[in-house]
């Protein structure tokens, strides 16, 4: 799987790295288990298998950085009996031009990753057993706003990541 990712600015990194550290500590599963130095916070613009940039990316990425304001909580089927935890991204006319932008450059995207059926967000935890969803909740500070100042395509296969472009 190759996905084309936004990442956030060193303060909004770190804060939500905080929710995942607070959900450790919690003996709730989180994000912060998973030390691989590809693994950071991100919203996800498009993701597929056969994932393809047509290498014209410089329409979308001057519209970096892309303030971005957190809503609440998403919680997601992640298996029999497990959830995946994430914060709700607002969508803006801005985030959503920047989304239609990548999807121009791209082909290859999984439908519920193009515009009209996606569901931004930032992934939090994954496998959350459902008795322990209440308590994430509660440790969650969600009056966040920040900046998405990075783009990067993320390759599951070779496990690696290249920096598509960043505010200057």
């Amino acid at each position: 799987m190759r996905s084309i990712e936004l990442t956030f600015d060193d303060d909004t990194d770190a804060r939500i790295r905080s929710d995942w550290a607070r959900l450790a500590g919690a003996d709730v599963p989180s994000l912060a288990a998973h030390t691989a130095p590809s693994n950071r916070p991100h919203i996800t613009l498009a993701a597929g298998a056969g994932l393809q940039l047509s290498g014209d990316n410089q329409e979308f990425l001057q519209m970096l950085p892309v303030p971005v304001e957190f809503s609440g909580v998403l919680v997601f089927p992640g298996g029999p009996g497990k959830y995946v935890l994430s914060r709700s991204i607002v969508l803006t006319r801005q985030l959503l031009e920047l989304h239609r932008l990548v999807h121009k450059a791209a082909a290859g995207a999984v439908p519920l990753t193009r515009p009209d059926a996606w569901t931004p967000h930032v992934t939090l935890a994954r496998r959350v057993p459902h008795h322990l969803l209440g308590r994430a909740a509660e440790l969650l500070d969600l009056r966040l706003e920040g900046e998405c100042t990075n783009a990067r395509l993320w390759d599951s296969g070779t496990k690696t990541v290249t920096s598509l472009g960043s505010h200057p």
